[in-house]
């Protein structure tokens, strides 16, 4: 783990309790005499605190250092992503924010099944964890948009990740903007809606689900 998420953190004094007591003293195994190095990811700092006086239920903890590091991913990249299964989302968010994906805009698009609601909640404690085990100093943010038309009003210069031999290898440069469909892809009213030089594919026969595509596209772009 190479900081712990606390959203005070920067405070002269802080006190942590419960679930994260517990993660950092009993799962994690941490020497009360070591520091301990806290983000609050609102900013660049690291901040390095050192334990005061500890018992079973809480830790008290006093601020020695801090200093700014920055450590981001290298080229920015959102993903409008047509709404799918939450659980499916779930089980690919960490492993985006570690690709470096900066920030993912969920689409409600023709072929997205309106009961599924992503829980923003419960992914941004999947981004937190993946941040500390990894070290980004921020996490991928999140949004969402009724429908397919706002998304494209908003961000005109969106490509498509759709069947095409236009492959996305060969714009990788060009693309901080792309929209991914749910299962069942796009309608052919949504593929008209994108000029055919902003559609991009991968040079492969195989059918990707749209938890596999997000991260093959998310590679090719940003690694």
């Amino acid at each position: 783990m190479q900081f712990v998420y606390h959203e005070d953190a920067k405070n002269q004094n802080l006190t942590i309790d419960g679930e994260l007591h517990k993660y950092i003293f009993k799962v994690k195994r941490y020497d009360s005499t070591q520091s301990i190095y806290f983000r609050n990811l609102n900013d660049n700092n690291i901040y390095e605190y050192k334990v005061q006086n500890i018992d079973r239920r809480k830790t008290n903890l006093e601020l020695i250092s801090y200093e700014e590091k920055i450590i981001v991913p290298k080229k920015e990249l959102h993903i409008g992503w047509c709404v799918i299964d939450p659980k499916s989302v779930e089980k690919q968010i960490a492993s985006l924010n570690e690709i470096g994906v900066t920030k993912i805009t969920f689409i409600y698009c023709e072929y997205s099944q309106k009961q599924y609601k992503p829980n923003f909640e419960k992914l941004e404690k999947l981004l937190i964890n993946s941040s500390q085990q990894s070290g980004r100093s921020n996490i991928i943010e999140l949004d969402s948009m009724n429908s397919f038309d706002k998304f494209l009003a908003n961000y005109p210069d969106t490509y498509m990740f759709n069947f095409s031999q236009n492959h996305i290898s060969n714009k990788k440069d060009d693309i901080q903007t792309i929209v991914l469909g749910c299962e069942g892809g796009f309608s052919a009213d949504e593929v008209n809606k994108i000029d055919s030089s902003k559609v991009v594919g991968v040079d492969s026969n195989i059918i990707q689900r749209s938890e596999t595509a997000i991260c093959s596209l998310s590679s090719l772009i940003l690694l």
